[in-house]
């Protein structure tokens, strides 16, 4: 069995006192945008024509099955829709602007850790009246980690650029992403797949991290990540044995037990997709045995993608709480969020 770290229940990310005061700051906009950054819609978020243009040139419908893709110290976070080939492509990436914690997964309450995993997010789970604009749960603590014992709620993907946990995307990024995931499910996916990740997990970032105490359970995120990476296709993902296990069939139907021995699988696994993640071990393997470790020592509070922390050095936290929250949110810890502990 994998051996996890225990994760933090988050509670509220801001006290009541803390969201009137946020919301005394409401207000006209800045004239004009900081960094580029669209102006901020009242009205709920729909696919604006631009992003009906871009799925069309990618032959994408705007129904069509999406899936997302986060990943920590790049900052990142990628949309992935069905093509007219019937596998995902590449719709867009957006730069994060704050997450927290550290890269590890979150495993109790109050720790500030944005989760890693693997999510499914339904309908019920999209709120279009968050305070921070809208948003939608990831779903955290999922059927592992309860049976880990993980604990923690309202992990979200959300606007502003102010973190406890969650994944702050702007008002104007998850509006976006906001739209096109309710089109998704609105067209009959009944949910969509979330991959977190704490780096995209190449064999030379699994070196880099190598000294790292989570590295049993990244490579079986690794494991999901190149299932899809090779197949452009949704992994089914089960829990058995203490972990995720991908596109496996088993003897009696899904496992019920996450923390119970596997079953016998009864699946014929796809020969070449296996050839190709079975390499892809191989080439881990050999990568933390000769690689060097980087050091992380800047660490102070999670992280923010470089065009916002340049945005923030040069405007200010308060500026760029207005460009980012139709509500003026504070960044959360600016002064944390200056560092790059990931740069080499």
């Amino acid at each position: 069995m994998i051996a996890f770290r225990s994760f933090t229940r988050l509670t509220a990310p801001f006290s009541f006192g803390a969201r009137l005061a946020a919301l005394a700051l409401a207000g006209s906009l800045l004239s004009g945008c900081i960094g580029g950054l669209d102006d901020l819609a009242k009205a709920p978020p729909k696919l604006t024509s631009k992003m009906l243009a871009q799925m069309s040139a990618k032959g994408m419908r705007p129904e069509s099955p999406v899936l997302v893709r986060i990943f920590k110290q790049e900052s990142e976070l990628e949309v992935w829709k069905v093509d007219k080939t019937g596998q995902y492509a590449l719709l867009k990436t957006y730069p994060m602007c704050r997450w927290s914690g550290k890269l590890g997964p979150k495993t109790k309450s109050g720790d500030r850790q944005a989760p890693e995993g693997f999510y499914h997010v339904s309908a019920g789970m999209l709120n279009p009246n968050s305070q921070y604009y809208v948003s939608f749960n990831l779903g955290y603590p999922n059927k592992l980690e309860k049976a880990l014992g993980y604990s923690g709620e309202a992990l979200m993907v959300h606007g502003a650029c102010s973190s406890s946990g969650c994944y702050a995307m702007t008002d104007q990024g998850v509006g976006e992403i906001y739209a096109i995931v309710q089109k998704a499910l609105e067209g009959g996916q009944g949910q969509f797949q979330v991959q977190a990740y704490p780096f995209r997990m190449s064999a030379d970032n699994m070196a880099k991290h190598r000294g790292d105490a989570n590295m049993p359970f990244w490579r079986v995120l690794k494991e999901g990540y190149d299932a899809f990476a090779f197949s452009r296709r949704q992994p089914k993902v089960s829990v058995c044995g203490g972990r995720y296990v991908f596109n496996t069939e088993f003897q009696g139907g899904e496992p019920t037990d996450p923390l119970a021995a596997c079953p016998p699988a009864m699946s014929t696994p796809d020969m070449a997709l296996s050839a190709k993640i079975d390499a892809e071990r191989k080439h881990v393997d050999t990568a933390l045995s000769t690689g060097s470790t980087v050091p992380i020592s800047s660490y102070v509070d999670g992280g923010m993608h470089p065009s916002f922390r340049a945005m923030l050095e040069s405007k200010g936290a308060k500026s760029m709480a207005a460009a980012t929250s139709s509500i003026k949110y504070p960044v959360s810890r600016p002064d944390a969020a200056l560092a790059d502990p990931y740069k080499n």
